[in-house]
């Protein structure tokens, strides 16, 4: 892959939102965002223009909020940061993908289950309709969901892998380390890469991530926002 290539890693929500996920994208000019129940994202230019931010205004409604990925911007006045950290991106370009056996894939059915797994293990945002941005697998244990994970970002070569969780009494078994090799391999077979996104502060899973093959490629930030 030509250097050029990874540019795009830069600013991978509006990579993905004017990319292979226009479908979702809400766009008020430069500004786009997926919907509440899809994401929390908003997106707009890396180098962002006053014109810019009034367009953001028109998808973000007072007394809601937004998270913006971003290498570095300055926020103007007439936004307020609720919340903001960084996160490390990490490529798995030269990642083997393994299917799993025990791996099945999860539907809008299966939703309250991984919203339940999700409360008790928190690995990051999945709402409602977040189930629709990928392919989404699952291993479960006398009928109960006890893993997870599954596909978010999605831009032209490179697919996000999120949401991979245990349950609390069920780690230590390698679930996470086979459900991410089910799911490299699904993204492989399109001929695609896999990014993913870790808070610094998860050592535990920098260092899965590493042994799986991953490699950090550089921070980012994410700053929550409200008008």
């Amino acid at each position: 892959m030509a250097p050029t290539d990874y540019t795009r890693l830069d600013n991978p929500v509006h990579a993905a939102l004017s990319g292979p996920h226009a479908r979702f994208a809400q766009v008020s000019g430069h500004a786009l965002r997926y919907p509440a129940d899809v994401a929390p994202f908003l997106a707009l230019p890396s180098e962002p223009s006053r014109q810019d931010w009034l367009d953001a205004a028109e998808l973000v409604p007072p007394g809601t909020s937004a998270a913006l990925v971003h290498t570095g911007v300055a926020m103007p006045e007439a936004w307020k940061t609720l919340h903001e950290f960084e996160v490390v991106q990490m490529l798995g370009e030269h990642v083997t993908g393994i299917d799993e056996p025990q791996a099945i894939s999860l539907h809008a059915p299966d939703v309250p289950e991984m919203l339940e797994l999700v409360r008790q293990t928190d690995p990051g945002p999945f709402l409602d309709r977040t189930i629709e941005l990928g392919d989404y697998l699952g291993i479960r244990r006398d009928s109960q969901l006890v893993a997870m994970g599954g596909e978010r970002l999605h831009l032209d070569g490179w697919t996000e892998i999120s949401a991979v969780c245990t349950a609390p009494t069920c780690r230590g078994h390698g679930m996470a380390s086979r459900l991410m090799g089910a799911l490299v391999a699904g993204i492989q077979r399109r001929s695609e890469s896999a990014v993913l996104h870790v808070v610094p502060t998860n050592v535990s899973a920098i260092r899965l991530y590493e042994k799986l093959g991953f490699r950090e490629r550089r921070h980012l930030t994410i700053s929550v926002l409200t008008r």
